[in-house]
């Protein structure tokens, strides 16, 4: 499957606003991501093609976030298998991003996320989201304190926050 970059971006952001902005009684009543509609409002979201994970993440660590609070980056599944995508984004965390206070995020079909019968991914794409680690932790911190993560199984946020500062 060919990317444009158009169709993707409209494709993720139309999945924020009907399914990661939107509260969930499984989780709480809250949404996936009780930030996502400040930053898809505030245009901070940054929705990009990628050619290879692990060297787009290269370059993302030399350019840092810039005025965006998220930058994402989309591929074809087909094309990145979960493993060698899995294998990319963790190699790219350790050896590049964590410490320049930067973290990615990854979306595989392939693995599907579960959380209380909420299935989380996006499904169409391969998608690293990329944030700034100190506001992640920030954010965590915040949303922990006010009960967010009350009911998340314990084993999915074990896996959430394996870079972070976890926050229950």
């Amino acid at each position: 499957m060919v990317l444009d970059t158009q169709t993707v971006a409209a494709d993720i952001l139309a999945w924020s606003e009907r399914f990661v902005e939107v509260p969930h009684p499984a989780l709480g009543g809250w949404p996936p991501c009780p930030f996502a509609r400040q930053a898809r409002l505030n245009q901070t979201i940054q929705v990009l093609t990628g050619a290879d994970p692990y060297f787009d993440l290269r370059n993302r660590a030399r350019w840092g976030m810039g005025k965006y609070e998220v930058v994402v980056y989309a591929y074809d599944p087909e094309e990145w298998p979960y493993q060698r995508f899995h294998h990319a984004i963790e190699s790219a965390n350790t050896e590049l991003l964590l410490s320049r206070d930067m973290l990615a995020l990854e979306d595989h079909p392939a693995d599907v996320e579960n959380v209380n019968g909420v299935i989380m991914n996006q499904g169409k794409y391969a998608l690293v989201l990329v944030q700034s680690l100190s506001k992640l932790n920030t954010a965590a911190q915040q949303m922990g304190s006010k009960g967010f993560y009350h009911t998340w199984p314990k084993d999915y946020l074990t896996g959430l926050f394996k870079h972070r500062q976890d926050p229950t």
